[in-house]
Order: structure tokens, then C-alpha cells, then sequence
């Protein structure tokens, strides 16, 4: 039950240093109303972290050598980063100078209806996108996952054969939840049967749902990002070591909240069994991704 260290990891959620994060995040904040999201936090979910990797990395020269170098230390291969966004520039110049490190997903706002469909098909076009992803409560307005106009976004993922990633359960910034109830997801499998979808940022507080939704529905996948190893839940590492071993997918949280260090520190704690660590750090993301790894 060692966590092998030969295995090239491949982190579904990474990103780079940034010199103005209120700015990065001003997506959320304006319609957070408490006075410290407003008016404190750098970054929205702070109060959940100890210690924020990004808040003591504004001010480097090189923001993608410093991810890099962060990779390079840690066994971490490739790392699936947004592209189209407000650090399109920096993600731009990643995939350019590093492409067998970088993989391109794209962030997707339904309140943008076509014209947002029509940016994915462009940015598949132009950087070969392997994944789409999303933040219903962060949207503004609000859309839940299963609302029908999140309907487009899926078909699109559907034609294009590549995954959704879905932030789901109790958002960390101070933004109403219902959006992002787990139980959504289950009408939304009902719909596009062919949709392969990955949960983001922990399903709590009903992680028994998901995983009970993910026996069911082939398709839909559990990522761990935003949470350090030591709080994995625990019904998702036996799910993992049971039912699930192709269905856990590791994703990081760096720099937004949590450091490399930390996470790979405590990650060979973590009681995965022999046979599914390379399937987490790994395999399952080469599978949903459809890399030629």
C-alpha cells in the first residue's frame, strides 16, 4: 500500500502564480456579500486554508518555470491547466514552450449561451482542449448543474469527446451551495448518457451520494482537488481500493490553496492498495483525458 514513486503523476488542476489575485478572483467576489470576502481575502476560500501558496508568489518573474520547477520536484508529469481565461497569457506561453508538460482545459460560463459554446469550439480548435470545466455556484447568475442551460455545455462536451469537470457539494467561497448539490448530477447522467463527467472540490457533505452515483452512472468520476491528503474522505479512498479504482482521479490545488509540498508530503499516508495508486496518480486521468501516455 506504498505510494510508488516511478509513476509520471498527472495533476487535473494546476495553475500558476498571479501578481493580482482579488483581481483572478473578482468572478466570485462580486456577488459574495460578507465584508470579509468583500474586503479581506485575497483569495475566497482563505479561511479554509492555512497557508495560501499564491499570496507569497505575486511577485515572481517567471510564474511557469515556478509551477514547473514545483512539478519537477515532485514526480508531477504533465498538469491539466485553463486556457481562454484571465491568465490566458501565461497558460498561452505554458503550452507553447512546454507541451509535453501541459494539457488545456477550458473553463465554460452558461450565461454566455452559443457565444460560449462557439469559444470552446474554438479553443478545441486552437489548443486542443481535453477537458471542459465548471463552477456553477461561481457563475453569476448562478446556474445549477442540471439546469438546461447548462444542457448546451454537455452536448458540446459529448461531440467533442471530451470530459466535464464540475465543481460539486458545499462550495469553499461564501456563495449559495444549491447549485451544487450532488444530487443534481444524477438527472444530468440521465440525459447525456454518453457524458463523461469528474466531480471537483469534494461532494461534501454528501460524498455517500456521489459514490453511490458513481456505482451507477459509468461515466461519472471523482477528482480530489482543493483537499489535502490527509482529509480525503474516507468512504472515497475504500471506495477507490473496493469498486472504484477507475473512477478516483488525483487533481492538486496549487498555487490557489494548497502547496505540492504538502500534498505529497502526506500523500503516501493515504491507504490506497498497491493496485490503485497508479490508476489514481495516473492511469484514470490518461484514460478520461485521452492522453498517449
Amino acid at each position: 500500500m506504498a505510494m510508488p514513486i516511478d509513476v509520471g503523476i498527472i495533476d487535473t488542476m494546476i495553475g500558476f502564480p498571479h501578481p493580482d489575485m482579488k483581481e483572478t478572483y473578482r468572478f466570485i467576489t462580486t456577488q459574495t456579500r460578507d465584508r470579509q470576502s468583500r474586503e479581506e481575502f485575497e483569495f475566497p476560500a482563505e479561511y479554509m486554508f492555512k497557508d495560501v501558496p499564491e499570496k507569497n508568489l505575486r511577485d515572481v518573474d517567471d510564474p511557469v518555470g515556478v509551477t514547473l520547477a514545483e512539478m519537477d520536484r515532485w514526480g508531477i508529469e504533465r498538469g491539466m491547466i485553463g486556457v481562454g481565461g484571465n491568465r490566458a497569457g501565461t497558460s498561452e506561453r505554458a503550452l507553447r514552450e512546454h507541451p509535453d508538460r501541459f494539457i488545456a482545459s477550458a473553463g465554460a460560463d452558461p450565461n454566455e449561451g452559443m457565444e460560449g459554446i462557439r469559444k470552446l469550439r474554438q479553443l478545441k480548435d486552437e489548443y486542443d482542449i481535453r477537458a471542459v470545466s465548471m463552477f456553477p455556484s461561481g457563475t453569476f447568475p448562478q446556474v445549477p448543474i442540471n439546469d438546461k442551460k447548462m444542457y448546451p455545455i454537455y452536448a458540446a462536451c459529448v461531440e467533442m469527446d471530451i470530459p466535464v469537470f464540475c465543481c460539486a457539494g458545499v462550495p469553499g467561497p461564501r456563495l449559495r451551495m444549491d447549485p451544487q448539490r450532488v444530487e443534481l448530477i444524477d438527472e444530468v447522467m440521465y440525459d447525456f448518457p454518453e457524458l463523461v463527467f469528474v466531480t471537483r472540490h469534494g461532494c461534501e457533505p454528501w460524498t455517500d451520494l456521489a459514490m453511490k452515483l458513481m456505482l451507477k452512472w459509468p461515466g461519472l468520476h471523482y477528482s480530489t482537488s482543493a483537499f489535502a491528503p490527509k482529509h480525503y474522505p474516507k468512504a472515497i479512498v475504500d471506495y477507490a481500493n473496493t469498486r472504484g479504482a477507475d473512477k478516483v482521479i488525483y487533481a492538486g490545488y496549487f498555487p490557489m490553496g494548497l502547496s505540492i509540498e504538502r500534498i505529497m508530503t502526506e500523500m503516501p499516508n493515504v491507504g490506497f492498495k498497491d493496485d490503485v495508486w497508479p490508476k489514481f496518480l495516473r492511469g484514470n486521468a490518461a484514460r478520461v483525458l485521452k492522453l498517449d501516455t
